[in-house]
């Protein structure tokens, strides 16, 4: 079958990959010490997405939905985890309850997506399944990164403020709710950021990709808005989810600030 677009051989990727060397020149040049973090980034990134690359092309050929379940859940483990490295305040639920929000909005929405929209046949066609659901979470682990790390940051730096509120009568609820509305707010603003300047400013991998692979614009814009609504509600419920999660444990019943199960990261 002949295909309809141009393939990247192992020499064109290497010249592709020596672009980093600007990177690698200014660092040196501004002494901006990032040279050993871009080579070990660039090493990483290389070889994690031709793993990928392999364990996908073998799920793809056996078209299986256990293995896609696994992969799909493998995904979002990692992208829960990822969510919560990148913030400096933490508790002992964390992990659980950002993997839990993330794989609760994510498969919702994929769900909804491959079955009630694209219309998928099988609906765990990997083909479809692992890259939307891969785009869902790379934007909803964003979010509820910035969200986490917004909140848990309000509470520490606001904790005089909110205990005043608590001890004059209000609810833990009334307490926390504006904290709680900037970090909502922080985790979406990418995603609508992104939404604002799309097809002016930038052309999005997913378009750009079915475009170079031979799909018409308007087919590949098509599902693009598929997609960005895709994420725009997946980000917005997962970081919905874990804020509000994060609120059960750092608030108790009894409307006490307990910042105590917080751990700041060195």
């Amino acid at each position: 079958m002949e295909q309809s677009y141009i393939q990247i051989n192992n020499g064109q990727l290497a010249l592709a990959a020596a672009l980093i060397l600007i990177n690698v020149i200014l660092s040196v040049v501004l002494q901006l010490g990032l040279e050993r973090r871009l080579a070990i980034a660039s090493v990483r990134m290389i070889v994690q997405l031709l793993l990928v690359g392999y364990v996908l092309e073998w799920v793809f050929t056996l078209r299986n939905p256990l293995w896609v379940l696994l992969v799909a859940l493998a995904m979002t483990a990692m992208a829960g985890a990822s969510a919560v490295d990148r913030t400096r305040r933490r508790f002992r639920r964390i992990y659980w309850n950002s993997f839990f929000s993330i794989l609760t909005s994510s498969f919702l929405v994929t769900g909804l997506a491959v079955s009630g929209i694209i219309r998928v046949e099988p609906w765990y066609d990997p083909q479809y399944v692992i890259p939307l659901l891969g785009m869902v979470l790379g934007n909803a682990l964003t979010g509820i990164s910035l969200a986490l790390d917004r909140f848990t940051e309000d509470l520490a730096s606001r904790r005089d403020q909110i205990e005043a509120f608590l001890a004059l009568g209000a609810t833990r609820w009334e307490a926390a709710h504006k904290r709680i509305q900037e970090a909502l707010r922080t985790g979406m603003i990418p995603t609508i950021n992104s939404m604002l300047v799309m097809g002016l400013v930038s052309l999005p991998g997913m378009m750009t990709g079915q475009i170079l692979a031979g799909a018409s614009p308007i087919d590949a814009v098509r599902y693009q808005i598929v997609i960005i609504f895709m994420i725009a509600s997946g980000t917005a419920l997962g970081t919905i989810g874990v804020i509000l999660l994060t609120f059960q444990v750092l608030f108790s019943r009894e409307h006490q600030l307990r910042l105590e199960r917080l751990n700041k990261v060195k």
